[in-house]
């Protein structure tokens, strides 16, 4: 017997489905069906990875959704061709546009109107009685594409629902068709099932009772079971239905939007065009022939492949941006061509690096090249309504992020679910570092859940681990827009975001490449913004600096600062692994930056391509790679392959790949250690490099560092990109630091490093920071004098003070200034939690006194009354508090601005035991290598990067520096408590330095957070 199962939802219906898309398509293969249809309640989120799946294995896969319509009809639609897909799209948005996220709203009428090629299949549920008013209804509106879906799996009463559905079938002519209302691909997932119940309907699986699935059938089962509890005519309609659903995603085309061409041009006329104004302003004196000759190349291969329209949207947003100021960068593969250089979308020079055509557009992938455009982060949303205004929310639209289960969220919600105490869950919860594997949960939940049943606890266990993965909402991508020529709901369903004014489709990134479907990149990047505000602050003593490119290139002594490893708040080199191996390589040009910048990376370092490459440069190895043709590509990297390109340079002229072939082996990379498809590659190469010469352990060797890049190469189009903002960035922190770390400040969130953390690096480079003052604060920071001048923090550094409050503050002040409390309360229209929040940070000292007098003052203030307008103000000396001390202004400096001016913690403790046996940071350089040390400092961040086997690196502050800490796993698990809480830590180890670089390499770790007596610090933690 044949079957095709024609009702199946997964995980993307949302806590329902118990199965991932491709275990349905796996499942539905290997008991021998015909066919699946993914049927996920209003959504087609999950169909790209059923596709993707079903494709490998040769299944036949149906497109289509169910819906329960607002008078409790149950339907099933099912795609037919490529019209009746994007029937079901429109009627997917139309049901999750006028419905708040995650909710859908429709009524018969909708579809009626609305799916005309689609079939419909009937699920009657509720009471007999009511199918009679519904099925004149659903037969006026689908007439012959109407079938009557029978489900069996054996639940109470269900053979009482059976024969109701035959009369209705009798009665009514409605042809009937096995439908198995499928939620999991297996029996084992009803207790998956259950949790996901309970998780969504907010009560323990244990109170649920007849609310839960009676039993396990909601599964995909064999054709022999099939066979015996539904008739041959059943099983058969099935495939009748199968038949007549030809529509396969592969279908899909995307269409560029048109209207960016002027009327009566070509688009590749107007391409050239906008290309040749640009090199005007690129080379006034001519474009180089070379640099001409490979434009020309792009042109030919653009127009083949019809890619003109993506350009051209591409410098539509990157034109419109910089029409109103908006610093922006493209980046990519494609971004670094040559066109793109000429279109102003980047400012990387073909000159400056060796682009690699075949990197970003070839014949044999046809896919859409990639472009990333960076924007200012606090301005990027003036793009984005640009997007909306010119095309419409019907034809643009933001990709979806798949927001799953991780581990910590999977033990919330299955402990709640199975009834485990709440508080015992939410102690596992925090104890769960983000590096603990499986064990590690197992060993935490044992002794923490010491009481609970052992079967119960292996059923949480194996519960969590399960749901690990499953998606758990949409959200919106970071950036990733598709703009269609028509309505974008014809490719893909649109829904409303969390966020006001946005609408996203229900696909992610990835399902959009897998069709090949175009999606522009529209991100921020705060540095953006930091290096904007920082231009404008300098701008505002030094009318020289117009404009970016009035920085000076190629500057020794930033080449110097960067050196020494001096890169807190710096772009791209600001991370621990950057600030160590900055002294190591030691930059001293621009192309340094860019090698820097990508060699601190997993797919060099698990390659084993960094040491090599130090040794090289610093003349310890021979840098001679053993060919002409291998020279030329590797040369600018001392014969080391460092980015993505020089791999495919590589593999196209050593071991003979064509350009195809070679972006093949780029993209394998990408999923080597997932699908293990770069293996495939091996022989060709080795064979192909033997062919030309090589030695077998040369190839070999080579191959082994192209395999590092599985975990993650970067290319030298992005490296590029990026080492311009570095360089600028370093550039204002050498000469202009002041208004460096402002602009910094001043475009939070971002980067590694806290408020605080920046604070303390501006001082240290000898930057006077001004405390918060309501009679001289802004509500972002400001500069203050010159020759050099100070870094007066913002209003916005006091915690629970509005924006509106903060900027009314500084306009009335500037208009005259405020001579107390009530009078700021008075004249600003200032709250009073307001008032306490302006007093907690200290910023009425100029107007008050110290804190504890100004709490005292704020808390006299009475509303004004119009009888007592004229009386004056009362005497403000009549009460006068002790000021508190200094431990103590710290402590609430912390907590109501996150940092303090005053000295650094460590700074009050030095003294005592056991901090006074501590070395400070300062001290560390003079001392040798492999000495014992002891030291202390407030844990500002901790991270465990994937190339690193486990180890941890703590940064700790003291009141002299940062200390770097590395711990190892042993140490890890001696002092997990410690590791992960402590905000206070001594740390006992061995120093490790080359002159250079510190570390100390702990050996054992005490937490003295008690002694910080009340401070609130708060670490940076980063995988």
């Amino acid at each position: 017997m044949a079957y095709a199962e024609l009702c199946a939802l997964s995980n993307f219906t949302f806590l329902r489905g118990a199965s991932h898309p491709h275990e349905l398509v796996e499942q539905a293969h290997h008991w021998g069906y015909q066919a699946l249809a993914l049927t996920d309640e209003c959504s087609l989120a999950g169909v790209v990875r059923a596709h993707l799946c079903a494709r490998e294995l040769g299944l036949q896969l149906i497109i289509g959704s169910q819906f329960k319509l607002d008078n409790g009809c149950h339907l099933v639609a099912l795609v037919t061709d490529r019209q009746a897909y994007a029937e079901l799209s429109g009627l997917i948005t139309l049901a999750r546009r006028r419905s708040p996220k995650g909710q859908y709203q429709l009524r018969m009428e909708d579809l009626r109107f609305r799916l005309k090629r689609c079939l419909v299949i009937w699920l009657p549920d509720g009471k007999a009685d009511a199918w009679e008013e519904l099925v004149l209804e659903l037969k006026r509106s689908f007439a012959d594409r109407l079938w009557l879906g029978i489900s069996r799996q054996f639940a109470a009463a269900e053979s009482e629902h059976w024969r109701n559905l035959e009369r209705l079938s009798r009665e009514h002519q409605l042809r009937r068709v096995a439908c198995g209302q499928v939620e999991m691909h297996c029996r084992k997932r009803k207790a998956m099932h259950d949790v996901l119940a309970a998780i969504r309907l907010g009560r323990p699986v244990q109170q649920l009772g007849k609310q839960l699935a009676a039993n396990a059938e909601a599964c995909l089962r064999p054709l022999h079971e099939l066979a015996q509890i539904y008739p041959d005519e059943l099983l058969a309609e099935t495939l009748v239905l199968a038949g007549q659903c030809r529509f396969n995603l592969d279908e899909l085309r995307y269409e560029y939007p048109a209207e960016l061409v002027p009327s009566g041009m070509k688009a590749i006329d107007y391409l050239r065009q906008l290309a040749e104004q640009g090199s005007r302003q690129r080379w006034p004196g001519g474009m180089p022939q070379r640099i001409r000759a490979a434009l020309e190349k792009e042109f030919v291969l653009i127009e083949e492949l019809g890619y003109e329209y993506f350009f051209l949207t591409v410098h539509d947003l990157v034109r419109y941006a910089r029409s109103c100021d908006i610093l922006c960068q493209g980046r990519g593969s494609a971004a670094n061509s040559i066109l793109c250089y000429c279109l102003h979308i980047t400012e990387v020079s073909p000159e400056q690096i060796n682009m690699l055509f075949e990197r970003f557009i070839s014949r044999e992938r046809n896919e859409p090249p990639d472009i990333d455009v960076d924007f200012e982060s606090q301005r990027r949303e003036e793009v984005i309504q640009y997007i909306y205004r010119k095309y419409s929310r019907k034809r643009a639209a933001l990709a979806a992020t798949v927001i799953s289960y991780r581990t910590r969220s999977a033990v919330r919600d299955v402990g709640k679910a199975l009834g485990i105490s709440l508080e015992q869950v939410e102690q596992l919860a925090k104890s769960l570092a983000w590096w603990d594997r499986k064990r590690d949960l197992e060993q935490r939940a044992e002794q923490i859940f010491a009481a609970i049943e052992p079967h119960l606890l292996q059923h949480f266990l194996r519960l969590v681990m399960e749901i690990q993965g499953f998606p758990r909402h949409l959200s919106q991508h970071v950036g990733g827009f598709v703009i269609a020529r028509d309505q974008v709901s014809d490719l893909v369903p649109v829904e409303n975001a969390a966020m006001p004014e946005r609408t996203i489709i229900q696909w992610d990134k990835d399902d959009l490449e897998t069709l090949g479907l175009l999606k522009v990149d529209v991100l921020s990047l705060g540095m953006l913004s930091a290096l904007r505000r920082t231009l404008a602050l300098v701008q505002g003593y030094d009318a020289r600096l117009q404009s970016m490119a009035d920085v000076p290139r190629e500057d020794p002594q930033v080449y110097a600062m960067l050196s020494r490893g001096d890169s807190i708040g710096v772009f791209q080199v600001e991370s621990r692994a950057q600030m160590s191996m900055l002294p190591r390589l030691q930059p001293r040009c621009f192309y340094d930056l860019v090698i820097e910048i990508a060699i601190v990376r997993p797919g060099p370092i698990q390659g084993d391509m960094v040491v090599p490459y130090l040794k090289r440069r610093s003349g310890q190895e021979d840098r001679e790679p053993p060919s002409a043709a291998l020279k030329e590509v590797l040369q600018k990297t001392l014969g080391v392959p460092i980015f993505q390109e020089q791999v495919i340079r590589v593999a196209m002229v050593a071991a003979g790949f064509s350009g195809g072939e070679a972006d093949q082996l780029r993209r394998a990379m990408a999923t080597f250690g997932k699908r293990g498809d770069l293996q495939g590659f091996e022989e060709k190469f080795i064979r192909g490099m033997l062919k030309n010469g090589y030695s077998l352990d040369y190839a070999n060797q080579l191959f082994d560092q192209i395999k590092g890049f599985g975990g993650y190469g970067f290319p030298e189009s992005h490296s590029a990109s990026f080492a311009l903002l570095c360089y600028l960035s370093s550039w204002f922190k050498c000469h202009h630091p002041a208004a460096f770390y402002c602009g910094l400040l001043n475009s939070q969130p971002m980067g590694f490093y806290s408020p605080s953390q920046l604070v303390q690096d501006a001082r240290r480079h000898g930057v006077q920071v001004l405390p918060v003052d309501v009679l001289r604060s802004d509500w972002e920071s400001t500069l203050e004098g010159a020759n050099p001048p100070a870094l007066r923090l913002g209003l916005c550094r006091v915690a629970q003070l509005s924006e509106a409050v903060g900027r009314r503050i500084a306009t009335v002040r500037n208009q005259c200034p405020f001579s107390s409390p009530r009078d700021l309360a008075r004249r600003a229209a200032v709250p009073r939690d307001q008032l306490q929040a302006l007093a907690a940070a200290d910023a009425l000292a100029s107007i008050s006194g110290h804190r504890y007098q100004s709490h005292w003052d704020v808390a006299g203030i009475e509303p004004t009354r119009p009888l007592l307008a004229d009386a004056g103000e009362p005497r403000a000396d009549l009460v006068q508090l002790a000021e508190p001390s200094l431990a103590q202004n710290i402590a609430a400096d912390y907590t109501s601005t996150g940092l303090s001016l005053r000295p650094h913690p460590l700074a009050l403790l030095r003294n005592q035991q056991p901090f006074a046996r501590c070395k400070p940071q300062s001290e560390l350089k003079g001392l040798s290598n492999g000495r014992y040390v002891q030291v202390a400092g407030l844990v500002t961040g901790r991270q465990r990067p994937g190339t690193a086997k486990g180890t941890i690196f703590l940064t700790l502050e003291d009141e002299t520096g940062n200390i770097n800490v590395v711990v190892w796993k042993r140490t890890q698990d001696h002092f997990r408590e410690a590791l992960l809480r402590a905000q206070l830590l001594l740390v006992k180890g061995r120093l490790e330095t080359d002159g250079r670089v510190i570390h100390v390499i702990a050996g054992a770790l005490q937490d003295y957070s008690d002694r910080l007596q009340g401070f609130e610090i708060r670490s940076r933690d980063f995988h």
